[in-house]
């Protein structure tokens, strides 16, 4: 099974780059310009979301109907996490990755089917300067990517590639990566940084309704700080995070699934303040808040 934490890449970039290199200039032919995509950052929560109807699902669905149709999708998921390098995939039918367990065997059996696209995928990989990055096909996607865009994108239609988070690095990196790929939504690649913005599965509130406020203050008050930082536009503030609020040691124990959202800021750089389409907690303190930066 592959890892959540942990991937050895492979690949050479220069000869995937030479391989692809047709393709990209096919792109680059294209009688009709592609449009301008949108950032977002998604609050993913539980791999249950992928199979339950709720207020955030239901609010996916209609997020992803207002949404307009991508060439290709890139994500940042909280659970892709690799050490020394920045990992891009480059699989032509990347696998669903069932990154769990423990949960009903029809969620384990859930496919999304979405072609990969290697070409962009290798124009990705080459705009990252900050750091190294490779391109493999020893990745797919995981889960969060495959249930939030179940109900973005039902239909599998838009291709899809993940890009990794670099564990050894800091959030500055993170932030200059995600300024980095921006280039990328001129070609229509939709941006999205999956994670949640408060995440302590220790401090979880067991049967918790799913409810607009936090079952804990310490919850409630990171959420808040985020989002008025959000609102501000203060991305150093969102950077130094640890300095938001007192708070943030209980609501970021680990910056695992903080960090999408410093790649969609990013990728976001100079498109003004958020919009902030969803929020709300499930299990008490898992903040949903999902996030918009318009073309």
């Amino acid at each position: 099974m592959l890892s959540r934490r942990s991937l050895v890449l492979s690949g050479s970039l220069s000869a995937v780059m030479a391989a692809l290199l047709p393709m990209g200039q096919a792109l680059a032919r294209s009688p009709q310009p592609p449009r301008k995509m949108p950032v977002l950052f998604i609050g993913h929560g539980s791999p249950m979301n992928a199979i339950s109807a709720n207020p955030f699902t239901q609010h996916l669905q209609r997020w992803g109907s207002s949404l307009p149709k991508p060439a290709a999708i890139l994500v940042v998921s909280a659970h892709w996490l690799t050490r020394g390098s920045t990992g891009v995939t480059v699989n032509d039918k990347p696998p669903t990755i069932h990154d769990f367990s423990g949960f009903p065997a029809d969620l384990h059996a859930m496919q999304y089917p979405a072609a990969g696209h290697p070409a962009l995928a290798a124009q990705a990989a080459a705009l990252v300067r900050s750091g190294q990055a490779q391109l493999t096909d020893q990745w797919g996607l995981d889960h969060g990517t495959w249930t939030v865009l179940h109900h973005l994108f039902p239909q599998a239609d838009v291709p899809v590639f993940q890009v990794s988070i670099d564990y050894n690095q800091p959030a500055p990196y993170h932030y200059a990566v995600g300024k980095e790929l921006a280039a990328l939504r001129e070609q229509g690649v939709l941006v999205i940084g999956s994670g949640n913005i408060v995440h302590n599965l220790r401090a979880t509130v067991r049967g918790a309704p799913d409810g607009l406020m936090a079952a804990r203050d310490w919850a409630q008050q990171f959420d808040e700080v985020a989002k008025q930082a959000l609102l501000a536009g203060n991305h150093e503030a969102l950077m130094a995070y640890q300095q938001l609020h007192a708070s943030a040691k209980m609501a970021v124990p680990t910056p695992d699934h903080y960090w999408p959202l410093l790649y969609a800021l990013g990728a976001a750089h100079g498109s003004g303040p958020a919009r902030q389409v969803f929020e709300g907690f499930q299990s008490g303190t898992i903040s949903m808040r999902c996030l918009q930066w318009d073309a």
